[in-house]
């Protein structure tokens, strides 16, 4: 019986990993709202839970996939592969209307530039601190701090090693689960309780997930108007990372 169920497991690996995943979303969210009243939201506890199977997955196999070198949950490596990420990625751009973007003027348009330059610049010098002096490795890591998104995208598109889109993964990662824990505790300190800031606020902040999380546990009627400029500030990171970013810092250090 056991033997049956783990080759239908296995066989339908993909079918398997979504299932993995909504069991994991709703556990989150059961011990978001039942350990912290919500003020830690369920996406922050989802990514830790992630994080920790994948430390657990390499101990287990001793693998370079996390999980997803366990047979039982390979599919969770195809889930959460590049393939659907960047379709996630290019489905939530184009949900955004850009009449709807506007309605933030000329605020809006400047909080998203200026979020966008300081998450690179930041990422880029700490990059540099450490001692990495490449270009391509220097300009990942600086979009791994734009989002834990925009870092893969980026290192893909101008080769950077696994090891460094790694880094700006955990960069990204970091930044996500800060903005999630920390944005209700400090909203009411930055007025952050209208839809004009949300949307500044989106736009400063960049990343989608850390957000969404950070305004749900906030006030769920600032969600839409704070993801609206999150979303525009992960496709035009997509779109500068290994564009004009990529060739500034190439002229900044070689």
């Amino acid at each position: 019986m056991l033997d049956a169920i783990e080759s239908i497991v296995v066989k339908y690996s993909l079918l398997t990993a979504f299932s993995v995943t909504g069991v994991t979303i709703w556990v989150s969210y059961q011990m978001s709202e039942r350990l912290t009243r919500g003020r830690l939201h369920g996406s922050a506890i989802a990514i830790l839970i992630g994080l920790i199977l994948a430390v657990v997955g390499g101990l287990v196999t001793g693998g370079k996939k996390g999980i997803a070198d366990i047979p039982l949950f390979s599919g969770i490596g195809l889930m959460g592969g590049a393939m659907l990420r960047d379709l996630a990625i290019v489905a939530t751009a184009f949900g955004v209307r850009m009449e709807e973007f506007r309605k933030g003027g000329v605020i809006g348009a400047v909080s998203l530039a200026l979020g966008l330059l300081m998450s690179f610049l930041v990422g880029g010098v700490t990059a540099f601190t450490f001692g990495y002096r490449d270009a391509t490795t220097i300009t990942t890591i600086g979009a791994g701090a734009a989002t834990y998104i925009v870092g893969p995208v980026t290192g893909a598109a101008i080769g950077a090693s696994s090891e460094v889109i790694a880094l700006s993964v955990a960069a990204g990662l970091v930044k996500a689960i800060l903005v999630m824990t920390t944005t209700p505790f400090v909203a009411r300190f930055i007025g952050l309780n209208n839809p004009r800031a949300a949307m500044i606020f989106g736009g400063v902040i960049g990343t989608n997930s850390g957000v969404m999380a950070g305004l749900a546990a906030t006030d769920p009627k600032l969600v839409p108007y704070g993801a609206m400029t999150a979303t525009f500030y992960t496709g035009l990171g997509c779109l500068l990372g290994p564009s004009v970013v990529y060739m500034t810092v190439r002229a900044l250090v070689e």
